[in-house]
């Protein structure tokens, strides 16, 4: 314990050195979108290996086929212990629109936003502040006798752009990159006094159907009521996948969907959230879905079947009197616990082909599919970092889902066959890919304190 308080110490006696270091990083437009700012990626990515580096990693800027990668490592002061991966990302998103940013957003400075004191430029929460959270955590044990655990970090430059360089820099990297644990930092807490670590991740099945009938189109005068409307049965098929009670109707689709351990349910239910401010905040007052479950399970936990988009027929002003020959619809499924993807799609395919005339036809697209991603509730390594946060914010952590995916963890489950402790330190309300970007300075300064707690349980 002597040696945690001298490095959670050594951080509050570099907060102001840190906040200077972050704004170097912040004043550098590495948008990773836009090749006018190749360069300033390449810069960033070098103030990052520089950075580490100057702690006594070996670090390293590779290059790839797009914006370039930061890799370092470094030993612990002990052996036996474990070896974790740290990922983050440099690049940002593009400013635009410039004219609704209240000052420039590669200028980074500490301002009041709604009471509290914040960082505000772009990037500051997304992903800059937060993997520099991780640094400064490292900095204050190498200033300190040395890590607790071995430790790799990886910072790539294209994750606003869909990570393209990444899957081959995996694969080609994969021996010197292989760890026990992999650490993610781009997710978020709870709320400003309450931390999180996100254990979940919903999968994802995406289908297209383009459903043909006639060979041509139909005047509605002299086929209507004769001739097969395409529209209706895609409309049909779309009516038929839920069933009056929000449950999804494909054959097997529950298959390998768990519940939530008793624990981790009742302090989903006990957080303060609101179903009714969740859904007037867009708008709407009547949840929809599986109506056995709170609206905060179904979009962290439950899986769901979403129409992201119907067309067919004539769209223009006025009106056509027309039956199209064709009609289209892109549909989603989320997925959660073991449901297989490949499954899932065959079943929707199944479903479809069911519910079509013998002289119609149907053409399937695929755009991907992906498994859900999950800690287990029994991890040691989830349970060692529960008591570091709690031990931080004398709070307990909230054991969060997330509705959407991160590609990187993914990867790093199916490539390097790593399990990931999700844990971040952003709020909602910092406006990440909007103009004036913030991340509140208690984050970054309690973050760093945070990721100093995390790794010495993890090498205890």
């Amino acid at each position: 314990m002597a040696a945690m308080d001298a490095v959670l110490a050594k951080i509050d006696e570099n907060r102001d050195a840190a906040l200077g270091r972050l704004f170097e990083l912040l004043r550098i437009p590495s948008i990773s979108t836009d090749p006018a700012y190749a360069d300033a990626c390449e810069s960033a990515a070098r103030f990052l290996a520089d950075e580490l580096s100057g702690l006594g990693f070996k670090s390293s800027v590779r290059a790839t086929k797009g914006r370039p990668m930061v890799l370092a490592h470094a030993k612990a002061t002990r052996r036996d212990v474990p070896h974790v991966l740290f990922y983050g990302h440099y690049d940002v998103q593009p400013v635009d629109p410039r004219s609704l940013w209240n000052t420039d957003p590669f200028a980074p400075h500490v301002t009041e936003v709604d009471g509290v004191k914040a960082i505000v430029a772009r990037g500051a929460s997304d992903d800059k502040g937060q993997l520099m959270t991780f640094v400064e955590a490292c900095r204050a044990f190498m200033e300190t006798g040395g890590l607790p655990c071995d430790v790799s970090i990886l910072f790539e430059g294209e994750e606003e752009t869909g990570s393209p360089s990444l899957p081959a820099f995996l694969a080609e990297n994969k021996a010197e990159l292989k760890a026990d644990l992999a650490l993610v930092c781009d997710t978020g807490m709870w709320d400003r006094e309450t931390p999180s670590i996100t254990t979940m991740l919903r999968g994802l099945v995406l289908e297209e159907i383009v459903v043909t009938a006639a060979n041509r189109d139909l005047h509605s005068g002299m086929y209507g009521g004769a001739a097969t409307n395409p529209i209706h049965l895609v409309a049909r098929i779309i009516a038929d996948l839920h069933d009056a009670e929000g449950r999804i109707t494909l054959p097997g689709f529950y298959d390998g969907v768990e519940e939530l351990p008793r624990d981790v349910a009742d302090q989903w239910k006990a957080l303060p959230f609101d179903d009714s401010d969740f859904l007037g905040q867009v708008g709407l007052s009547v949840p929809a879905g599986e109506q056995d479950r709170s609206v905060l399970e179904k979009i962290w936990a439950r899986p769901t079947c979403d129409v992201n988009g119907i067309w067919g027929g004539y769209t223009g002003s006025g009106s056509k009197t027309v039956l199209p020959s064709k009609a289209s619809a892109k549909v989603s499924f989320r997925l959660v616990g073991k449901q297989n993807p490949a499954k899932i799609a065959e079943a929707f395919r199944g479903f479809v082909r069911e519910r079509l005339p013998s002289d119609c036809q149907v053409e399937f697209i695929s755009h991907g599919g992906s498994p859900a991603l999950a800690l287990p509730f029994s991890s040691e390594a989830l349970n060692r970092a529960k008591r570091a946060l709690q031990a931080e914010w004398d709070k307990e952590p909230v054991m969060a889902g997330s509705g959407g995916s991160i590609p990187i963890v993914g990867s790093f489950k199916q490539d390097l066959k790593m399990d990931t402790l999700m844990i971040g330190f952003a709020l909602d309300d910092d406006r990440i890919h909007s103009p004036n970007e913030k991340y509140d300075l208690a984050s970054f300064q309690k973050g760093a304190r945070s990721w100093a707690r995390v790794l010495n349980a993890l090498a205890l």
